[in-house]
């Protein structure tokens, strides 16, 4: 089979899609990934065969003050960024590039509309890769206006349901349990795990606590870093920060000898030892720290992170703090909380053991080759 990944947005909604794109290909599959050209030529040095579905973006690497927290802004931003804009300009774009490369299956990540979009135009089947791990940001009231427009405009039929956005097969590299009970999975998703099995850590010695802002928010989030360094100095624990390529740890200045500074680190370097994380709230955070056993203390800005964070409360697999007015005294005193409460690590090790006995992501694999072999049956020719 050919099969033709696209994504929308940062490498958030990419990682996710990873592990089934690298098991197809393990199996002989052909694989190629279609992207944000900022953002492919990190994937094509990671061995994909890539295609870029815009020019890469320059971003002013500069510090801003963090926007307020704005749940207006976030529908906004799905609404007119994802299903609006962005299916105005890419659905041509990957219409060009699937009758060239003629993919037998694309799989998308759950916010590229347009990829879903072409798929139908083209009469080919269509998988979906949730990335949003509440489930909470993406909701059919906000995007069912654009969405209209989108398809009309490619003259596609009236879809009232939206049963584009379940069509085919959904794919969920998430633990069941953590989705918003009022946002749940559709029927006939398959879950499976990102990654191997991990046993569970017991504490031992010195804590260790990891600190990051991902990749997208680290920018725009003012003092909070600072703030967060100076809460979790404080601790009597070893802290790793990273900070993001485009930020240099020296602008901090001179830190406790048991707090390093860094613009990355691999996580999976790190977390294997660590015992509390710091985030965002980001759904690669948050289930990157359960699939460890591992709590977080959260400081959600936007996207989807104050669903996530209200999900982790919810679970007691996590706090959050407000990231605006969180003083380091209160961050400090919220972090030594969690590292002394046994009970959020204990939660968090159900929601590590529910991630371990998910299906690997090899599963997945005849799961595709299903829905390709099921299509083909009954399949629509391609349009001219």
């Amino acid at each position: 089979m050919r099969i033709l990944f696209s994504f929308v947005g940062g490498r958030g909604h990419f990682d996710p899609m990873a592990p089934v794109a690298r098991a197809l290909a393990a199996r002989r599959h052909t694989v190629a990934v279609a992207g944000g050209g900022s953002h492919v030529p990190a994937l094509a040095k990671a061995g994909f065969t890539t295609f870029a579905t815009s020019a890469p973006r320059e971003v002013e690497a500069v510090r801003q003050p963090m926007p307020p927290v704005d749940p207006a802004r976030d529908d906004w931003e799905i609404r007119e960024l994802f299903a609006r804009r962005a299916t105005q300009q890419r659905v041509p774009v990957l219409l060009e590039l699937a009758r060239d490369w003629r993919p037998d299956l694309i799989v998308r990540d759950e916010v590229d509309f347009s990829a879903a979009i072409a798929a139908e135009v083209l009469g080919l089947p269509c998988a979906t890769v949730l990335v949003l791990a509440a489930g909470t940001l993406l909701r059919k009231e906000l995007i069912a206006e654009p969405l209209a427009e989108a398809r009309a405009a490619h003259g596609l039929p009236d879809d009232p349901r939206l049963e584009m956005l379940t069509r085919g097969q959904v794919l969920s590299p998430l633990p069941p349990s953590f989705r918003d009970p009022s946002s749940p999975l559709p029927p006939g998703t398959f879950s499976f795990r990102q990654g191997d099995p991990v046993a569970p850590r017991q504490p031992a010695g010195k804590p260790h606590v990891y600190f990051t802002l991902g990749t997208n928010f680290n920018l725009e989030s003012g003092d909070l870093i600072e703030r967060a360094l100076a809460g979790l100095g404080q601790l009597d624990a070893d802290v790793t920060a990273t900070v993001g390529t485009q930020i240099d740890p020296a602008e901090f200045g001179p830190q406790p000898a048991h707090v390093r500074v860094e613009r990355f680190v691999p996580q999976a370097e790190l977390l294997p030892r660590t015992d509390l994380m710091v985030s965002h709230a980001g759904s690669g955070s948050v289930i990157g720290a359960l699939s460890h056993g591992l709590p977080s203390l959260l400081f959600p800005m936007g996207a989807d992170q104050p669903g996530n964070a209200r999900r982790c409360a919810a679970l007691n697999v996590g706090r959050a703090l407000d990231p605006e007015t969180s003083t380091p005294d209160e961050i400090c005193q919220a972090a030594a909380k969690m590292l002394a409460d046994a009970t959020y690590r204990e939660a968090a090790q159900r929601g590590q053991a529910e991630i371990n006995a998910l299906p690997a992501a090899e599963e997945t694999v005849p799961v595709l080759e299903a829905l390709v072999t099921t299509s083909a049956r009954g399949s629509v020719p391609p349009a001219p």
